[in-house]
């Protein structure tokens, strides 16, 4: 399948931020592109705003003139609907209402030729709803660009049951001619991106619920030992409560109120009281002139440790013992069950069992739990836990280990799965339902997460990389502890654990 010829006129319906941002990568990649919006002058303000964004970039270097004197040339603003009749790709992104947008289908197929593509930029309505009631429905696709369209990579190419393959390959490589890095995907709610990353939002507002840490300590935890750009309270409040809070309720009531997606009373008493992030100046933190960033909580301790004892192999977390030995610490390694041994503290990474709990089944005294991290042989946090009645003595002996090997150990509650591998978990389990229901390939799963969310790892191959046992059992212990089906394991991982399979291996 061929892309289309960069002499097929463009349409690009609604002129917001999103819009004027498709236009702006459609007439760059060298399309004559028309703008419309049903707003007076707004087609013509996008394009003096993607005059003056150009611009900025030829100042800075980034961009030659050339460019942008050819990109402006080619962006027309559109004063009617009639005007893109001769357009064989019109992209809408008007309101997010279903009604709306079928309509202007409709009208779209009525006006423009039977050979051109009507894409949508929804980010989770029905392509199939918004294609019913066309007379040629095949021609409706998803074109589901990320803001701000002309940085973000990703675009999901959106089929619903009557959108015809051909043109859902040639959107595929337009989109790909454009610079851009696309992902088919079946029109399922959320479809890739905006199913697969509630988890993130999730699990942190249940462990701020929870009183597990504050929202500093979570974020960086994410940030500085889960290698994500920003922390869930730092990103909503970037995207804006009212905005993260609505595509949840979509998501939620999709699904006929399936548990995993279950929207946070937190998020909605934010969303009810203004505190939107940072375009009303406050949400989880205080964005006002001289306000003072919280900062995460970090243990210290006066002990000394010089030794360490290993029992058995940590897993996804064996550089740590390495990285201990650099810092000059003397590590015995012996047979075991994949512990740490300082002291009298015993150390152990979470398996998703409260410490509690674990001391108690295991026979363990004075255990400390330790997070997932990204890279253990990196990172410079790790969340921990620990089992009550765990001496003080043995907490202080296992975050002065930590910090020999210049990692620094934020408290967290004794809660199940702790902060950064129960997110990892649930992200890759919501994945894996995902690749089971045929939303989309593992391959595009995971690039979908990196190039539209920024994650630093796809998380069906975080899962791999871990191992799917262990993710499983994370799974199952956090839905033995909270008795819930928000975290039941998909059948995906376990019948690819029952085969020995990884989620990248092919049938």
């Amino acid at each position: 399948m061929h892309a289309l010829n960069k002499e097929t006129p463009v349409a690009v319906i609604g002129a917001g931020a999103m819009g004027a941002g498709i236009a702006q990568v459609a007439a760059q990649a060298g399309h004559p592109v028309r703008l419309y919006d049903t707003r007076t002058g707004a087609a013509a303000q996008a394009i003096a705003g993607i005059d003056r964004q150009l611009a900025r970039l030829v100042e800075k270097g980034k961009l030659d003139a050339a460019t942008h004197v050819a990109t402006l040339a080619r962006l027309r603003p559109a004063d009617e609907l009639e005007a893109l009749a001769d357009a064989g790709l019109v992209i809408e992104a008007i309101v997010e209402k279903l009604e709306i947008k079928r309509e202007l289908l409709q009208r779209l197929e009525a006006l423009c030729a039977p050979g051109c593509i009507l894409a949508s930029n929804t980010s989770s309505l029905s392509i199939t709803s918004l294609a019913a009631g066309l007379r040629h429905p095949g021609r409706v696709l998803g074109m589901h660009f990320f803001n701000p369209a002309p940085l973000m990579a990703l675009v999901e190419i959106v089929s619903g049951l009557d959108s015809e393959p051909a043109l859902a390959g040639c959107l595929f490589e337009t989109a790909r001619a454009w610079g851009k890095q696309p992902v088919h995907a079946r029109s399922t709610p959320g479809f890739i991106v905006n199913r697969v990353a509630r988890p993130f939002y999730a699990e942190s507002l249940r462990l701020l619920q929870e009183g597990a840490a504050d929202c500093a300590t979570l974020d960086a935890l994410m940030r500085e030992a889960g290698g994500f750009r920003m922390g869930a309270f730092e990103l909503t409040d970037l995207i804006g409560h009212d905005v993260n809070y609505a595509v949840t309720c979509s998501v939620f009531d999709a699904y006929y109120g399936d548990a995993r997606f279950q929207p946070s009373l937190i998020q909605k008493e934010l969303v009810e009281a203004g505190r939107l992030g940072r375009k009303s100046g406050r949400g989880f933190y205080d964005y006002s002139e001289g306000a003072e960033r919280p900062q995460p909580s970090t243990l210290a301790s006066t002990a000394t440790v010089e030794a360490c004892a290993l029992e058995g192999d940590l897993g996804t977390a064996q550089p740590l013992a390495q990285r201990l030995e650099r810092a000059g610490v003397q590590v015995t390694r012996r047979d075991g069950a994949g512990l740490l041994r300082v002291g009298d503290a015993t150390l152990a990474l979470s398996d998703g069992r409260l410490a509690t709990q674990r001391a108690r089944e295991d026979g363990l005294d004075n255990l400390v739990l330790l997070d997932l991290a990204l890279d253990y042989g990196r990172t410079e946090r790790l969340g921990i836990s620990w089992a009550a009645g765990t001496r003080q003595g043995a907490i202080d002996a296992a975050v002065a280990l930590l910090a020999r090997a210049g990692i620094g150990a934020s408290p967290l509650a004794d809660v199940p799965g702790l902060a950064v591998l129960r997110t990892v978990a649930m992200l890759a389990n919501e994945g894996a339902d995902a690749l089971l229901h045929g939303v989309a390939s593992a391959a595009d799963i995971d690039l979908a997460m990196c190039a539209g969310v920024n994650y630093p790892r796809g998380p069906l191959a975080w899962a791999d990389t871990i191992g799917l046992p262990q993710v499983l059992r994370t799974l199952d212990n956090l839905q033995a502890a909270y008795g819930e089906p928000r975290y039941r394991p998909s059948l995906a991982l376990r019948r690819r654990v029952a085969e020995g399979r990884t989620l990248h291996d092919q049938p």
